[in-house]
């Protein structure tokens, strides 16, 4: 069986024009992402609550969504750097929604631990 032939022919990668630049596909699927991911995230958490079979499938079509969108972002940047961006779009992502969510201001400790953690992961991305 040919399952790189049967791949494509199912679910076809997206594809985005060639006059985009890269780098901004890039950091357009990994905020793409996190958003799919935050949804995800509301719906399990409803799922959970209330135990759903609509909310359930809601869950699981956001994240089909978001692993085709993924493998589609992989076309136009690397694992890596799509991955970590992800991760610090979702996290920055999560405080806002929390600081908005309890109407209290975040400590500035996890606003400079939110920081130092992308910092990091730059500077894994710019030596490898």
């Amino acid at each position: 069986m040919d399952v790189h032939r049967w791949s494509h022919a199912s679910m076809p990668l997206l594809r985005m024009p060639e006059t985009l630049p890269r780098p901004l596909i890039a950091v357009g699927a990994m905020l793409v992402l996190a958003a799919l991911d935050v949804v995800g995230a509301v719906l399990a958490k409803r799922w959970a609550d209330g135990g759903s079979v609509v909310v359930f499938a809601g869950g699981l079509a956001v994240f089909a969504v978001l692993f085709w969108i993924y493998g589609s972002s992989l076309r136009y940047a690397d694992l890596v750097p799509v991955t970590f961006g992800w991760i610090a779009a979702l996290q920055i992502g999560l405080m806002l929604i929390e600081r908005t969510r309890t109407a209290t201001a975040m400590p500035v400790g996890h606003w400079v631990a939110a920081g130092v953690i992308i910092g990091l992961e730059g500077y894994l991305l710019a030596t490898t």
